[in-house]
């Protein structure tokens, strides 16, 4: 069977994410930071002082000690310490850092001291996440999830530079996990997401996305998932398409083709295992469902992610 059956962790091991947590950032007196926009999803939080995040189209946020931020797909950024700091190319500064860490000022008089990490994710399915989540997410100290991310985000500091037996394996573990807390913490909020992760918290939806992915090769009726979230057929279909954006057999067809895609990327099943695998009851049926999605055949696809190396 493929997948986990929990549509978050199906999603990020089926994003194949790869971490790389540092520098951190030690400052005293004045500076600004400007960083290059990137892809994916850059993580961080304070473990001392405060600085200012401005983001292009945002109006500046101010950060405390004990709050984390998650910047997806951003534009250029910059941090500072006050808004009338002037900023100066951040890259430099990450190029020359020693013993994971960069340092502005006097380490005698630095009263700011800042985690930060960028999560990268497999390019054949980043979207899966990366289209749900808004540029910014600030989970605040005093927050319901704050002191258990601050935790976190203390627990990453100490490891980086720290040069401690599986020191890259701890830190990959723990960026991970400060990113499922930080997409519970967004997914929580009122003013929610669409599409899958904020549907996670609708009752009736939720349970109907949980069956889909604990049975991705059941041959799912919309009759029978409307039955699992305690709806009719027609309000089912209605509250799905809402709350996830697409129809609820339309969605079980795009999470098949995901996972086809991670899978022939891989190179981990055959074309007609993988149609049995993702509930296709024929090679050919299943091929024409990865070509309308998709836009090539499986065989196709395959055979460019063979060209362009092994997949991560």
């Amino acid at each position: 069977m493929l997948g986990f059956g929990d549509p978050v962790a199906d999603a990020i091991s089926l994003l194949r994410p790869r971490t790389v947590i540092g520098p951190n950032l030690r400052a005293a007196g004045d500076w600004a930071l400007r960083f290059d926009p990137f892809l994916h999803v850059r993580i961080g939080g304070l473990v001392r002082g405060t600085c200012r995040l401005i983001l292009e189209g945002h109006e500046p946020a101010l950060l405390r000690e004990g709050d984390t931020f998650m910047l997806g797909n951003p534009p250029s950024y910059v941090l500072a310490s006050s808004l009338d700091a002037s900023p100066r190319p951040a890259a430099p500064l990450w190029a020359g850092a020693e013993d994971g860490l960069v340092r502005i000022g006097p380490a005698s008089e630095e009263d700011f001291y800042l985690c930060v990490g960028h999560i990268g994710f497999a390019e054949e399915n980043a979207a899966l996440l990366t289209d749900l989540l808004p540029p910014l997410v600030i989970v605040r100290a005093a927050d319901p999830q704050g002191t258990r991310l601050a935790q976190l985000i203390d627990h990453l500091a100490t490891e980086v530079g720290a040069a401690a037996a599986g020191g890259p394996l701890v830190q990959n573990h723990l960026a991970q996990i400060l990113l499922v807390h930080m997409l519970r913490a967004h997914a929580g909020r009122t003013d929610r997401p669409a599409g899958w992760l904020g549907a996670l918290n609708e009752d009736g939806v939720g349970a109907a996305l949980r069956a889909v992915h604990a049975d991705v090769a059941h041959s799912w009726s919309l009759k029978e998932l409307a039955e699992i979230s305690h709806m009719s057929r027609s309000v089912f279909a209605r509250a799905f398409k809402t709350h996830v954006g697409v129809p609820p057999l339309e969605y079980l067809i795009q999470w098949r083709m995901s996972l086809a895609r991670d899978a022939l990327a891989r190179d981990t099943l055959s074309i007609s295992e993988l149609a049995r695998a993702t509930g296709y009851r024929s090679e050919s049926a299943f091929s024409t469902a990865f070509r309308r999605v998709v836009g090539s055949s499986p065989a196709q696809f395959r055979n460019r992610a063979r060209q362009s190396g092994p997949a991560r």
